[in-house]
């Protein structure tokens, strides 16, 4: 099993990007979120969790190990394979995925492209129990980040992505001005990115 991968990032596309490890460059399957921290030429060290199917050995990566837990964990649930739980976490926060998951918040489950209503009512009754094993207590510094920083980080994340600095920084203090000054810099990503759409 290979749990984490660390090199220079060769290259990252809209749904991957390529480590360099030992002189082989791993393509490492991973959310919006998770790509838009990393930057080519730098070195990234990402969680992995790697699905072995007949015909294919497919590498996920995370930021941290409490979403790729979560990762594993949605997969033990029935009808919910890599894919659906990539989507989850690239829709939804893990602290946020915990506490839907926790409180039986259908509404929040199902923002996810490819879970109904029968599908969230499935999770909650699979995963409820199990959730609190992978939850994690604290959710990091970033949630202390004070509001510029944020808003800088954020901000260069998404010219990493392809948007115009403008784009960037209109999404960034739309987000900012409705949140409530205190996110976590990974969640005003999310937000940020689902204001502006594909690239």
């Amino acid at each position: 099993m290979i749990s984490t991968v660390r090199g220079p990032v060769l290259s990252i596309g809209l749904d991957h990007a390529v480590i360099e490890v030992g002189g082989v460059g791993m393509a490492v399957h991973a959310t919006p979120v998770t790509l838009a921290v990393l930057r080519r030429g730098e070195e990234a060290r990402l969680w992995t969790s790697l699905i072995v199917r007949e015909d294919s050995l497919t590498l996920y990566g995370f930021t941290d190990a409490e979403a790729r837990d979560l990762f594993v964990l949605l997969q033990t649930a029935s009808g919910v394979g890599p894919r659906l739980a990539l989507a989850t976490l690239a829709v939804l926060a893990p602290d946020q995925l915990c506490h839907a998951l926790a409180d039986g918040n259908l509404t929040v489950l199902t923002q996810v492209p490819g879970i109904g209503k029968k599908s969230a009512e499935r999770l909650i009754l699979e995963l409820r129990d199990k959730v609190g094993v992978v939850a994690g207590a604290t959710a990091g510094p970033a949630a202390t980040a004070d509001r510029g920083r944020v808003r800088s980080e954020v901000s260069e994340a998404l010219v990493g992505l392809g948007f115009s600095a403008k784009q960037a920084e209109q999404s960034v203090e739309a987000v900012l001005a409705a949140g409530n000054g205190d996110l976590e810099t990974s969640a005003v990503l999310r937000k940020a990115l689902a204001t502006l759409g594909p690239k």
